[in-house]
C-alpha cells in the first residue's frame, strides 16, 4: 500500500496533512504524467465548436450552430412512454451486461427484417450509444501495431478510437469525384500484413454518401481473400436515405462474409434518442462475447430505462421516422443548391443522414473584411463563427482538409437565416 512519512514513521491511514504536503510537492514538480495513449488523441472537433459557440451565445452573440448531429425532432412517443413506465414500475437495476433479453430479440428481428440478416440473441450486444460498441470491438480485437483501415472523410472518433486500442489507423483519402467511397482498388492497396480491420461508414458523418449494393460487393471482392480481416460497418444512418434509393449493408451484399462482419447501429439518429445512449452490434457469437466481456469490465450494462425505451422504439410504429426522412430530404435538397450558389463553395448532392459536407476550395488563399487570410477550413470555420455567427465543422476534423460540414438538423428557417449570412459574409471576401 501507498505510504506517507509523517510524524517521522510511515503513516498508512495516510493523514490529511501528509497527504497535502505530498500533492502539493507533485503538483509543483509537475509530475502528474498522463498515459501515452491519451496523449496520442485530440478532443472532439464536433464538440469544441459546439462549445466555442455556446461561448459567444452566452457573451450575447446571435450564433446558428450547423455544427451537432443530433436530429431536431422528438423522440417517439412509444419510447417515451415505454422510459415512463420502466421508471414507475421499478424497471431500475442492473440488467445482463449484453442487454434485456427481448430487446436482443427486437434487434435480431431488425436486423432479419430489414437487412435480411439472420442474427440470434446470443449474437447481438447493446451498449452505452454506437461509440461504446466501437470501443468494444477495438479493444476485443487490436492488438498494439495492428492497422485499421479508415476511409477519410471519416467520422472524427474512429482514428482516434484506433489509437486508444494501441492499434494503427491507416487513412485512406477518397474525393468529391468518386462520391468520398472507398474503390477495390484503394482497399487492396491498403491491406497489409498488419491490417486487421476495415471501417465503413454508409450513409457517412460527414458526406452523408452512401455505399450502393454494387460498391459493396467489389469491396467484398477484395475482402473475401483476407480471412483475417474484420468489417465494421457503422449504418447509425441507414433509416435516413434519401431518392428512393435502397440502403444495403456489408453482410447482406456479402452473405459469405457474415462471419468477418460487425454490423454496428442504434436509436440515436433514426429514432432521435441521442440522450438515451443506446446502441447496438451484431457479428460473430465469439467476438460478441468477447465485447461483452470487455463492455462488463467498463460499464457494465446500458440503461435499463432506455433498453425499454429503444425496445418500444425498434417495435412501435414508423411514420414518424418517415415523415422526418421526407423533411430531411427537402431540406438537402434545398441546402445544396443554396451552397452551390454561393462563389467559391460547392457540394454534390448527399444519399442520406443530414450532413452536406461542400468544398470551401475557392475561399482559400483569400482575405476577410476584418483582415484574417483563409489559409485553410479550420480559419474558414472560425471566420464564419465569428464575423457570420454561423458554426460548422471544419473538413480538417475529418480527415478532408479543404471542407466544411453542415448538419442540417435544425428548421428550415434557421438554414435559411445560415445560408444568408454566409453568403453576405462571403460577398465581402477579397
Amino acid at each position: 500500500m501507498f505510504q506517507i512519512k509523517c510524524c517521522a514513521k510511515p503513516c498508512p491511514a495516510r493523514c490529511l496533512a501528509g497527504l497535502s504536503d505530498v500533492r502539493l510537492f507533485w503538483q509543483n514538480r509537475g509530475m502528474i504524467k498522463l498515459s501515452n495513449r491519451v496523449q496520442q488523441v485530440q478532443p472532439s472537433a464536433t464538440l469544441a465548436i459546439t462549445a466555442k459557440a455556446a461561448e459567444l451565445r452566452a457573451a450575447g452573440k446571435n450564433i446558428i450552430s450547423l455544427s451537432v448531429g443530433e436530429p431536431d425532432f422528438e423522440t417517439p412517443q412509444a419510447a417515451r412512454q415505454a422510459g415512463i413506465e420502466a421508471i414507475n414500475s421499478g424497471f431500475t437495476r442492473y440488467t445482463a451486461v449484453p442487454g434485456i433479453p427481448e430487446l436482443r430479440q427486437a434487434i435480431a428481428d431488425k436486423f432479419r427484417r430489414d437487412n435480411g440478416l439472420d442474427y440470434e440473441a446470443a449474437d447481438i450486444l447493446v451498449s452505452t450509444g454506437g461509440k461504446q460498441c466501437i470501443f468494444n470491438l477495438l479493444l476485443a480485437l487490436i492488438n498494439s501495431g495492428d492497422e485499421a483501415i479508415i476511409p477519410a472523410p471519416y467520422w472524427v472518433s474512429y482514428p482516434d478510437m484506433v489509437l486508444l486500442a494501441e492499434g494503427m489507423p491507416v487513412i485512406v483519402n477518397t474525393s468529391a469525384d468518386a462520391d468520398f467511397k472507398l474503390t477495390a482498388a484503394q482497399l487492396e492497396q491498403a491491406i497489409t500484413p498488419k491490417t486487421r480491420l476495415l471501417f465503413l461508414n454508409s450513409p457517412s458523418n460527414p458526406t452523408g454518401m452512401a455505399y450502393s449494393h454494387d460498391d459493396l460487393a467489389a469491396l467484398g471482392e477484395v475482402i473475401r481473400k483476407y480471412p483475417d480481416i474484420i468489417v465494421a460497418t457503422d449504418d447509425m444512418y441507414e433509416k435516413i436515405v434519401f431518392d428512393g434509393k435502397q440502403f444495403a449493408t456489408f453482410a447482406q451484399v456479402n452473405p459469405d462474409l457474415k462471419e468477418q462482419t460487425v454490423t454496428l447501429n442504434g436509436v440515436s439518429k433514426a429514432y432521435c434518442m441521442t440522450g438515451w445512449r443506446i446502441g447496438f452490434c451484431a457479428g460473430p457469437r465469439e467476438l460478441i462475447k468477447a465485447m461483452s466481456k470487455i463492455q462488463g469490465q467498463s460499464t457494465s450494462n446500458a440503461s435499463s430505462i432506455s433498453q425499454k425505451a429503444a425496445l418500444a422504439a425498434l417495435t412501435g410504429p414508423t411514420d414518424a421516422l418517415q415523415e422526418m426522412v421526407r423533411t430531411y430530404e427537402t431540406r438537402r435538397t434545398w441546402l445544396v443548391d443554396a451552397i452551390n450558389a454561393i462563389p467559391g463553395m460547392h457540394s454534390i448532392v448527399p444519399d442520406g443522414a443530414f450532413y452536406v459536407f461542400p468544398s470551401v476550395a475557392g475561399w482559400l488563399g483569400k482575405t476577410t473584411s476584418s483582415g484574417l487570410e483563409l489559409n485553410d477550413d479550420v480559419a474558414v470555420c472560425q471566420w464564419l463563427l465569428e464575423e457570420a455567427g454561423v458554426a460548422l465543422v471544419p473538413g480538417t476534423a475529418f480527415g478532408s482538409p479543404g471542407h466544411v460540414r453542415f448538419s442540417y438538423a435544425v428548421s428550415q428557417a434557421t438554414l435559411e437565416d445560415a445560408i444568408s449570412r454566409i453568403a453576405k459574409a462571403a460577398a465581402q471576401l477579397s
